[in-house]
């Protein structure tokens, strides 16, 4: 290959040529901001300050914090959080460092590459760091981070790898899409693994001595190290399912991890898993939830998977909190996303968008999504304001509603379902004019919405608009 230009980096022929080109050529801005936070320790107000201005640098990290603070996987109390200090007080300063690199390391990797293999890699990853962060049996804070981020990174040199552009990467994954051994195919394609990349680029970037001794070659040095990487694999094997040899090997090995019966660890990964899938969601990538194990469906079966179960206690929570918002200091962009997630969990709606008006204020684009399959709809789902195009039809003419398609109705060839399964939807007004709406349906899943579902579906949008409201009283 020709000399490296900007376009067209030339062919990496070892370890350290890999972790210079990872760390100085295409994430240098990963590298550096990982290992600024790696190097802070809650030992004085003043670390506590400089991870609150490490966060407070980016929008979208501060985006990111704020929303995971307020879940419950980290927020059990479900005090509200509006602001990184807060968190930082609440939830404790390692669990906001592990939202910081969790955030980063998503944002970052995703902004670069949309690869299946890097989804893969992701989806693996944070399944495996909320098992390891939830099969912990010692529950300190400082703990419970350091196996999560352990676990996350533990394959970061095949997350680097695959969010890069190179002919490589091309090469590399025609070779697994075409059958051949993984760690073979790493060696013929980049004359080293993934692993020795990883090694690298944890010492390069300074991650810290437990990821250290998680990624290095040799029997586990501690009971925590020991349960991350057995975590990691079990992430792996368990896309295949719960059962099999494997398996039940590493429920033998997580049991000796954590000190509990294989049986009693086989039902508690299956409650992980679907905290995993929710995590993914609040970091915006819902996408690969159906790479998780159990969301993902056979080829040609989707359709027949059965709508989300109505969760009548946990609406009433999102609705409590919604009342409390709306009564403190309204913003418009928590409501939305607290009602899509309600619309979609607690309501049971297995896909859910928020649009929104445009630039041009010509037509609506999805603002918010929930559910499987829901990430192409920033791509196809555009509805023209004046009920034009092949989902014109789906534009609401007034409150919640429920869409019926006429027969033979017509979509879109990106999706299957749009405009021809029955659906919900809601207008919301600001003095008057048309500037946004929620849409849900239940793709090819049955039963259709119900009247139960359509009331639910009208409270939430009734706080949505009184929203807005509130917003252009103030001017």
């Amino acid at each position: 290959m020709t000399a490296n230009t900007d376009s067209t980096p030339s062919r990496m022929t070892s370890t350290q040529a890999w972790v210079a080109y990872l760390s100085k050529v295409e994430l240098p801005v990963l590298a550096n901001t990982l290992q600024n936070i790696n190097e802070l320790t809650e030992s004085s107000n003043s670390t506590v300050n400089e991870l609150a201005k490490v966060i407070l640098n980016d929008a979208q990290l501060t985006s990111q914090v704020l929303r995971l603070s307020n879940t419950v996987f980290y927020n059990q109390t479900r005090t509200q959080v509006s602001t990184v200090s807060r968190a930082i007080t609440l939830i404790g300063f390692d669990a906001v460092k592990a939202m910081a690199i969790s955030s980063l390391v998503v944002d970052t990797l995703l902004k670069r590459s949309k690869r299946p293999y890097l989804l893969k890699c992701l989806a693996r990853a944070l399944h495996g760091a909320v098992q390891a962060r939830c099969l912990l049996p010692r529950r300190n804070e400082h703990a419970l981070e350091e196996v999560f981020i352990g676990a996350l990174l533990m394959n970061i040199g095949e997350l680097a790898f695959w969010s890069c552009e190179t002919e490589q990467a091309d090469e590399l994954e025609q070779r697994l899409e075409q059958g051949e051994a993984e760690v073979e195919s790493q060696k013929a394609v980049l004359h080293c693994t993934f692993t020795e990349i990883t090694r690298g680029l944890v010492e390069a970037w300074s991650l810290g001595p437990f990821i250290r001794d998680v990624v290095a070659p040799g029997q586990a040095k501690s009971p925590a190290t020991s349960l991350v990487r057995h975590s990691v694999e079990m992430a792996r094997v368990s896309e295949q399912g719960w059962r099999g040899a494997d398996m039940d090997r590493l429920l033998d090995a997580l049991a000796t991890d954590t000190g509990q019966s294989p049986s009693a660890i086989r039902d508690q990964l299956k409650v992980n898993a679907g905290e995993a899938a929710k995590m993914a969601v609040s970091l915006g990538i819902p996408q690969i939830t159906e790479l998780m194990p159990g969301a993902r469906p056979a080829e040609g079966t989707e359709p027949q998977q059965p709508a989300p179960i109505r969760d009548p206690s946990l609406q009433l929570e999102i609705l409590r909190d919604l009342t409390r918002i709306l009564t403190e200091k309204p913003d418009i962009n928590e409501v939305c996303q607290l009602i899509t997630e309600g619309i979609h969990r607690a309501i049971g709606m297995k896909r859910v968008a928020l649009l929104m008006s445009d630039r041009s204020g010509q037509t609506l684009t999805p603002r918010k999504l929930a559910g499987p399959g829901t990430e192409q709809w920033k791509d196809c789902f555009v509805l023209r304001r004046d009920g034009t195009g092949a989902l014109g039809r789906l534009l609401p003419h007034g409150a919640a509603t429920r869409y019926v398609p006429t027969p033979g109705a017509v979509g879109i060839s990106e999706d299957r379902w749009l405009g021809k399964v029955p659906a919900l939807t809601g207008a919301l007004l600001a003095n008057g004019r048309l500037v946004g709406m929620f849409y849900a349906d239940n793709a090819g899943a049955t039963p259709e919405p119900s009247e139960d579902q359509l009331a639910a579906f009208s409270h939430f949008l009734q706080n949505a608009q009184l929203c807005l409201t509130i917003l252009s009283s103030r001017g």
